[in-house]
């Protein structure tokens, strides 16, 4: 039976040798909880009982780290499944068994996807010399068009994993750097008009400069609302646009699966 609750669809994934595994920032944002205390709850399942002794549990976990939106390093763990049943049964909440069930279901459909990629295929023997060859070229060809779409595709995942759970939104400004980082020669000013000539902020009006529908849809921006008291007494509302961490792999990708290097000045 599906769980009643639907939680993002990436939450499990594979690891080169095809394991499924999940992270210990995607258990935190799926079950509310800070990332600080998942970290220490898993640390405490692995800790043993004597110094220099290692767990039998620990081999579930694998210390890791990712770069955060500031460009920080912060540890994190990945788990397989072994290791994400013994975390949940410490995950508490109003809808922690439907989200345990969702991560479960996630699990479940990851192993058939690896077992379906693992079944073994004869390929079709070779009866000449010629037939040999050109396999042998045809599966040349093959690998290197593997090799350059994991190339291609590596700051794409590195910048994902870094910023997909993160809860912090940035200025516009701050993604022009973050873009810049990953190859694209940008910077605030020209950011903002291609962000406007392209239907993502507003062109005219009293909502210049801020998120058109069709971006807050997408979930692309959120805006801060401030109250500025003046002198006279008067109260008015400043808003600033600011990018979410769904906007920031949103514009990165696009950037970079568009090879795009630069954007016009």
């Amino acid at each position: 039976m599906a769980s009643d609750i639907m939680i993002q669809q990436n939450v499990v994934y594979k690891t080169e040798k095809g394991t499924p595994v999940t992270d210990s920032l995607k258990v935190a944002e799926v079950f509310g909880k800070r990332h600080d205390n998942v970290l220490k709850s898993i640390r405490n399942i692995c800790r043993p009982q004597n110094v220099g002794e290692q767990t039998e549990q620990s081999k579930w976990f694998y210390e890791s780290s990712y770069i955060d939106a500031n460009g920080v390093k912060r540890p994190m763990f990945i788990m397989n499944r072994d290791g994400f049943s013994l975390l949940a049964m410490g995950l508490t909440g109003a809808k922690a068994m439907q989200f345990k069930v969702g991560f479960i279901e996630q699990f479940n459909a990851m192993e058939r996807v690896v077992r379906q990629v693992m079944q073994p295929t004869t390929p079709a023997i070779p009866q000449t010399y010629a037939e040999a060859l050109r396999l042998a070229a045809s599966q040349a060809e093959q690998i290197e068009e593997q090799q350059k779409k994991i190339q291609a595709d590596a700051p794409r995942v590195l910048f994902s994993q870094a910023v997909e759970t993160s809860e912090k939104s940035v200025l516009i400004g701050e993604l022009a750097k973050i873009i810049c980082q990953n190859g694209v020669d940008t910077g605030e000013k020209r950011l903002f008009a291609w962000l406007r000539e392209n239907g993502y902020l507003c062109q005219f009006g009293e909502r210049y400069n801020q998120p058109t529908q069709k971006a807050m849809q997408l979930g692309l921006f959120e805006i801060k609302k401030t109250s500025i008291q003046l002198p006279n007494g008067e109260t008015i509302i400043s808003n600033t646009t600011k990018v979410t961490g769904k906007g920031q792999v949103y514009f990165v990708n696009k950037f970079l699966h568009n090879n795009q290097k630069s954007l016009p000045k």
